[in-house]
């Protein structure tokens, strides 16, 4: 079976996607393809985002927000959507959904805390119905 693509999507590319990226990337290994964008993606990743992630032992530092293309959505199997509204190009015979959540942006660690269990437990779910245990 190919190897699963997940595309995580946020306007800013620099908080919520980044740590829903991240957490696959550390639990999915490399049995899962991930990527993140911004619609409109801001200069650097939210430092209390990589503060955050890295209390779970999760390096993000070095990430760059990148600019959400059509490419990106297209070589994707599930495409994860944060608030980006119509933003977000669609295409048939993609997977998507729409995580609701607190935008960390301006928060204070102990803001974002609860933002980030709540990408885990999300990323957690989702990688249990892509890859079942064999």
């Amino acid at each position: 079976m190919p190897k699963p693509t997940v595309l995580f999507v946020c306007v800013h590319n620099a908080g919520r996607s980044q740590m829903a990226a991240g957490y696959l990337r550390h639990l999915g290994g490399d049995r899962v393809d991930v990527l993140s964008a911004g619609s409109a993606p801001a200069g650097s990743i939210n430092p209390v985002a990589v503060q955050a992630m890295a209390e779970e032992g999760i390096d993000i530092a070095a990430e760059q927000p990148k600019i959400l293309t059509t490419d990106a959505v297209k070589t994707s199997d599930v495409v994860i959507t944060m608030g980006c509204g119509d933003t977000c190009p669609f295409y048939p015979g993609k997977r998507y959904e729409d995580w609701v959540l607190d935008d960390p942006a301006g928060q204070g660690i102990e803001s974002v805390r609860p933002i980030r269990d709540e990408i885990r437990r999300r990323v957690e779910a989702l990688l249990a119905e892509l890859l079942p245990a064999a």
